[in-house]
This record gives structure tokens, C-alpha cells and sequence, in this order.
């Protein structure tokens, strides 16, 4: 093993936590991401993605995609309280994930949502398609939809 592979999970629950705290879950992230919270995180990654894939290829949900989802959703969620100062958000990475199964649920079950996966040919982001119209193509145009139109840009340049 090289001496860089040992460091990559503490590494890898970092950045888990470091998304939570980002995405304003939990701000300042929960005290630490152990090894088993990272193991569902990936998990529930995973389940909410083939479920979306499987509302976006029009089939029916797989169970066990299903099960992870459901199972984590019916865990005790955070907990926001009000202080003079406005609120805090109390919880641990168990807690958000069970926020985020959760919201899975309503965007999954909702038939008005439109998901779409990115237009972009090594992409496979999923998105919600918030547009006027749904005529959005790709996840962001930061990631993908500039590098897009950047080679089709350059594509016709050389065929100009």
C-alpha cells in the first residue's frame, strides 16, 4: 500500500464533511465523519442516483435502492432551534443524511420535478431542470456547458 493510500479515507470524510458544512446542512460541518457514516453516505449517493435513473429511464424503482432511501429517511433528522442571534442547526452526519433521503423522496416522488442528466457526453450528472420552458441542457455551465460550447467553438473555427 502506498503510504498516500492510507491517508485517502480520513481524507475522503473531510471532504464529506466539508460538503456538508458548504451546502449549509450543518454550518461547520458535524465534529467528524466516522468510517460508517462515510460508508452510508456513499450508499444513500448511490441509491438516490438509481432511483433517478430509473425515474429518468421510465421504469420502476429498485428495491434496494428503495430500501436505503427509506431507511435512512425514517432516522431522526437535525434539529434547528431559535436563539436571539437567529438559528442553529444542531445534528451529526447521520442526521443530515437522513435530510437529504428525505428530500430525495419528495424530489423523486414529485412527477412535476424535471430531472435531466447532463447533455454533456462525460458528464453523468443529474440535475432538476429549474428552467423557463425546461430547456436547460446541461448540469452548469461553469462544469460543462462552457467546455461545451468552448469546443464547439473551436470545432467550427477549423472547419471555417
Amino acid at each position: 500500500m502506498a503510504p498516500d493510500d492510507a491517508a485517502r479515507p480520513a481524507r475522503r470524510r473531510c471532504d464529506l464533511r466539508r460538503w456538508i458544512d458548504e451546502a449549509g446542512l450543518l454550518p461547520g460541518g458535524p465534529d467528524e465523519v466516522g468510517a460508517a457514516a462515510f460508508a452510508s453516505a456513499l450508499e444513500l449517493r448511490e441509491a438516490i442516483y438509481r432511483l433517478a435513473r430509473d425515474r429518468l429511464d421510465g421504469r420502476g424503482f429498485d428495491r434496494t435502492a428503495l430500501d436505503v432511501v427509506n431507511g435512512l429517511a425514517a432516522a431522526p433528522g437535525r434539529r434547528v432551534v431559535l436563539t436571539d442571534a437567529g438559528t442553529r442547526v444542531h445534528g451529526d452526519t447521520a442526521a443530515v443524511l437522513a435530510d437529504v433521503a428525505a428530500s430525495a423522496i419528495t424530489v423523486l416522488a414529485d412527477r412535476g420535478v424535471v430531472l435531466k442528466e447532463c447533455g454533456r457526453d462525460s458528464c453523468t450528472r443529474l440535475y432538476v431542470d429549474r428552467s423557463r420552458g425546461a430547456r436547460r441542457t446541461w448540469c452548469g455551465m461553469d462544469a460543462c456547458g462552457n467546455r461545451v460550447k468552448a469546443a464547439a467553438y473551436r470545432a467550427r473555427k477549423r472547419g471555417g
